[in-house]
């Protein structure tokens, strides 16, 4: 829990931000998600979906292995046509299995990632057709817990920023 004290520290040299910080209700130290390859399967399956959806297509994903794990030697045999019939699109379909065809042909385990640098794992993972920086930089934020994050791309931080410090770019040209 220092890390997150130290974290709130620094930030309150922004007052704003300070003020929004304190807003949110409690902030609970994340688990750290050790299986990395499920982790990008799951960033893969929720992207650009709404969470009540992300649950239902990754239930119905999951239900499809023995114990709910999709071992990448079994996803790699599935039939394209099959997976989009439980609600993927064609290009997370592929995407799933590039990064089940990277998982075997190269580590994706935690202690392995937990040795590099940021910058390092992004360069790593982006090497993963469908994979790219912003869903990196969230596997790092969220399943390996690492401080100095920040998705600058991410379209909910801009409107967030924009709409907490009051930015409106229309009157800027």
């Amino acid at each position: 829990m220092k890390k997150y004290s130290e974290i709130l520290k620094f930030l309150e040299r922004d007052k704003i931000l300070t003020e929004a910080i304190s807003k949110i209700e409690s902030a609970v130290e994340p688990e750290l998600e050790l299986d990395i390859y499920i982790a990008l399967l799951n960033s893969i399956v929720s992207q650009q979906l709404s969470t009540k959806v992300v649950k239902i297509i990754w239930n119905r994903f999951s239900d499809l292995f023995i114990d709910g794990y999709p071992k990448a030697e079994k996803l790699l045999t599935m039939e394209h046509d099959f997976l989009r019939g439980i609600g993927l699109s064609n290009n997370k379909v592929r995407y799933l299995k590039n990064v089940a065809e990277f998982s075997l042909e190269n580590d994706l385990s935690f202690e392995y990632l937990l040795s590099k640098s940021n910058e390092e794992i992004i360069a790593y993972l982006t090497q993963i057709k469908g994979v790219g920086k912003w869903t990196v930089q969230m596997i790092l934020m969220f399943p390996m817990d690492r401080p100095n994050i920040f998705p600058i791309d991410d379209l909910g931080i801009q409107n967030g920023m924009k709409k907490l410090y009051a930015i409106d770019l229309r009157r800027r040209n």
